[in-house]
């Protein structure tokens, strides 16, 4: 009886610590500064505190396993309140929220400089960068798991570099086999 109940303690902890895996969130200029001692390509979610979509973004695909240790080991992974009130350093700019409300930060606010720059217009967006910080591509909408998986392998791969009109991108499209689990 004993051996049962420890077996099961530990399976529930086991279960516990891989359901717990989590992505390896930083700030911007975290990710800024970790590139340069160990360059990495960065993918950054931009959120707000009130969009449903960016929820079940976090919720759904960014817990999946799959896409956890996909991220975890090719990119540094930033999340960025698109209406937020932080002060990141890009491209030797500070930029800020100069229309920020506290009263409203779980609501629509103002809109961030840094969004505006990287030209994001509807949230969720994820932004790819290169590993000098350059900005690639943003991808905007809700990804489950093997709709993301095309993206971070596109630009992990530098294939992103081989696709320069709508054809070729649709040729990378249908050619691509998922791998990750939904």
């Amino acid at each position: 009886m004993k051996k049962t109940i420890i077996l099961f303690a530990l399976a529930l902890i086991a279960s516990i610590s891989v359901s717990a895996q989590e992505i390896n969130w930083m700030t911007f200029d975290e990710a800024l500064a970790a590139q340069k001692k160990n360059p990495k390509k960065i993918m950054m979610d931009v959120y707000t505190n009130w969009c449903g979509p960016c929820k079940m973004l976090d919720k759904n695909t960014f817990h999946n396993r799959d896409v956890v240790d996909y991220v975890n080991k090719n990119y540094y992974a930033v999340k960025f309140n698109a209406e937020g009130n932080a002060t990141v350093n890009y491209k030797g700019k500070t930029l800020t929220n100069p229309n920020y409300k506290e009263a409203l930060k779980n609501r629509r606010n103002g809109s961030h400089e840094l969004s505006s720059l990287l030209g994001v217009r509807a949230y969720p967006t994820i932004v790819y960068f290169d590993e000098q910080g350059e900005k690639i591509q943003p991808i905007s909408g809700y990804m489950k798991p093997r709709q993301i998986e095309l993206y971070l392998k596109l630009f992990h791969t530098n294939k992103y570099k081989e696709i320069k009109t709508q054809e070729a991108f649709n040729a990378y499209y249908n050619a691509f086999k998922p791998e990750f689990s939904e």
